[in-house]
């Protein structure tokens, strides 16, 4: 089976301008401060490989429906995370203050290689459900009916975020504004809506 780099690159540029502002970013950088950065970058990496599977699972299934209500949902959802970034932009910097003092607070206790990447784990593990990005994984799935490149890209976008995090989150926080990103992600957003209502009416 050959992969689709069209629908890889995609989806990782899509999954990645959403989650760069997101709390998962903040819980990531807060973790790499008080354990080893590889351990916190692994046990991250692996809860957002648990529920990017979970996402492109549920994407798959919806794809069983007729299509042109599988890309009406889609686009609904695109739509719908576009608003959601955009109402959230104006207070997204001192948010991010807030969540690292909450995110720190979890993390207090000394820890060994394993037990950090187990606290990173459950830590991202239950922050993430109901995630945009989880939202936006379905929707690429049925925008589309492709899982395999999908999950890839969507991934892959995960892991290059929480290792930015963990690696540059500080200098990265430094030179960049929350606010700023969220409008770049709800652009994105509904960049997706208009292109996929347009292939709705047309198709």
């Amino acid at each position: 089976m050959s992969l689709d780099l069209a629908v890889i690159a995609i989806t990782f540029g899509a999954i990645f301008i959403v989650e760069l502002p997101d709390k998962t970013f903040i819980a990531a950088l807060v973790l790499s401060t008080r354990y080893k950065p590889l351990a916190v970058w692994i046990g991250v990496g692996l809860a957002f490989g648990v529920q990017t599977v979970v996402a492109v699972t549920a994407g798959a299934l919806v794809t069983l429906l007729d299509h042109r209500i599988v890309e009406a949902v889609a686009a609904v959802i695109f739509l719908a995370g576009a608003v959601v970034l955009f109402r959230s932009a104006p207070g997204a910097d001192a948010e991010e203050k807030e969540q690292e003092e909450e995110y720190a607070a979890r993390s207090t206790e000394e820890r060994s290689f394993v037990g950090a990447a187990v606290a990173s784990f459950l830590v991202l593990f239950a922050a993430e459900w109901g995630d945009l990005s989880q939202l936006l994984t379905i929707s690429l799935v049925a925008r589309f009916r492709d899982h395999v490149d999908v999950f890839l890209g969507a991934w892959s976008a995960l892991l290059v975020v929480s290792g930015l995090a963990v690696i540059a989150g500080r200098v990265l926080l430094r030179c960049m504004r929350l606010s700023l990103l969220h409008y770049i992600g709800a652009a994105v957003c509904l960049l997706l809506a208009v292109v996929t209502v347009v292939q709705l009416v047309a198709g």
